[in-house]
């Protein structure tokens, strides 16, 4: 098998290609970005013969297809804004796909991927991607589901990558029409900082309060739980409590907006001004803890009984203690690690369904990903409320 990694050069996907290098049965890794300078620098980190590099644009179209062509899969790291472009040459070079964000940009290829019977895997990483995992294996133990509530917490500098930076400003846009709950049959769209909850995320991350954020598991476990009855789905999140303050306080005083300003005879968006500045600056480029924390609440019916799953994750600690997951890389290996066991899985069959699939319907089992996770010091863990009756299990 092949692989095509789009945006190899990232922080985030070159992370994954080592796992792949480490893990998979592919026999060709193609690091695959606009910045060849980076894109080499891959290749000589990874020093693998499966693995080289190509040059790509996926603003140029018709060049971008061809050199896919002929790939089993594409991995595809770019950012949310080029998931449209990117996802429009994975399906017509007639290979399948997954990405890390599934903001929606993909579905208009269905039909495209259906033809070619191939499969597009939109949000697979850590949020989304194993939070629906963790919910389905919580809701596949009950008969009924009340709610659900997925939590996280992402310990990285706010702008550590310009892609970052970006997702930080999309997530937070005062008018995002997709930032919605799901509650009583309907999506209710809400604004930044709703629904504030107190959230006690693993060691060493600890209690928080997250608000709701615009994230793909509101709308694809509403569909997957479909005939479980479910109430209510809510997706939370927290960044380090630094960034945190700063968002609140860009969004109390209107630079969410972006509006534009006139610096020098110059209109420029004042946001990205201050992203910019971000990217550039000591402080948005470092953090004092990193990693990434998971909790997921499913609360339903098994009988006549009402019981609480309560999921949550670890990893290697970011202390320097654990070799290869030190600061940054706590962050972007959890992200990078689960995108890179998907992408084997698809590539290999291991999925159902063709199109655009969401991770739900991919993955009907989800402890076939905690397994490929356990053998890289990721684990699940999942403590079940039965009344007043707390029951520790295994996962």
């Amino acid at each position: 098998m092949k692989v095509f990694c789009l945006g190899g050069a990232g922080k985030i996907c070159r992370e994954a290609i080592l796992d792949l290098v480490q893990f998979s049965t592919f026999e060709k890794i193609t690091v695959a970005d606009f910045n060849e300078q980076e894109g080499q620098k891959v290749v000589e980190w990874l020093n693998d013969p499966r693995v080289d590099f190509v040059k790509v644009n996926v603003f140029d179209h018709d060049d971008t297809v061809s050199k896919m062509k002929g790939y089993d899969i594409v991995m595809d790291g770019t950012t949310i804004t080029l998931n449209g472009r990117s996802t429009a040459c994975i399906a017509e070079a007639g290979c399948h796909g997954i990405n890390l964000n599934g903001f929606g940009e993909e579905d208009k290829y269905h039909d495209v991927f259906v033809e070619n019977g191939k499969t597009c895997l939109p949000g697979f990483g850590m949020t989304p991607g194993l939070t629906q995992m963790m919910a389905m294996h919580a809701a596949n133990q009950l008969d009924t589901v009340k709610s659900v509530r997925v939590s996280h917490g992402s310990y990285r500098p706010i702008a550590f990558s310009k892609s970052i930076t970006e997702t930080t400003t999309y997530e937070y846009d005062p008018d995002l029409p997709s930032r919605v709950v799901f509650e009583n049959g309907e999506f209710i769209q809400v604004p930044p900082f709703a629904r504030p909850r107190e959230i006690e995320l693993p060691e060493p991350y600890g209690k928080g309060i997250q608000y709701i954020i615009p994230h793909s598991e509101t709308k694809t476990l509403a569909k997957a739980l479909k005939n479980k009855e479910v109430e209510l789905i809510e997706v939370r999140g927290t960044w380090p409590e630094q960034n945190m303050k700063l968002v609140r306080a860009l969004y109390d005083y209107g630079f969410l907006r972006n509006d534009a300003i006139t610096v020098n005879g110059s209109a420029v968006g004042i946001l990205d001004c201050i992203a910019e500045y971000l990217y550039q600056s000591k402080e948005g480029t470092e953090t004092e803890l990193y990693g990434y924390a998971l909790h997921i609440e499913v609360i339903g019916t098994r009988g006549h009984e009402t019981y609480q799953h309560v999921l949550t994750h670890t990893h290697p600690k970011s202390d320097g203690s654990d070799k290869g997951w030190e600061e940054l890389r706590a962050y972007t290996r959890n992200v990078a690690i689960p995108f890179a066991i998907a992408t084997e899985l698809v590539a290999s069959g291991k999925c159902s369904g063709k199109g655009i699939v969401i991770p739900e319907e991919a993955f009907t089992d989800p402890t076939l990903l905690f397994k490929q996770l356990e053998k890289r010091g990721i684990f699940v863990k999942e403590q079940v409320t039965r009344l007043e009756t707390k029951v520790e299990q295994g996962v």
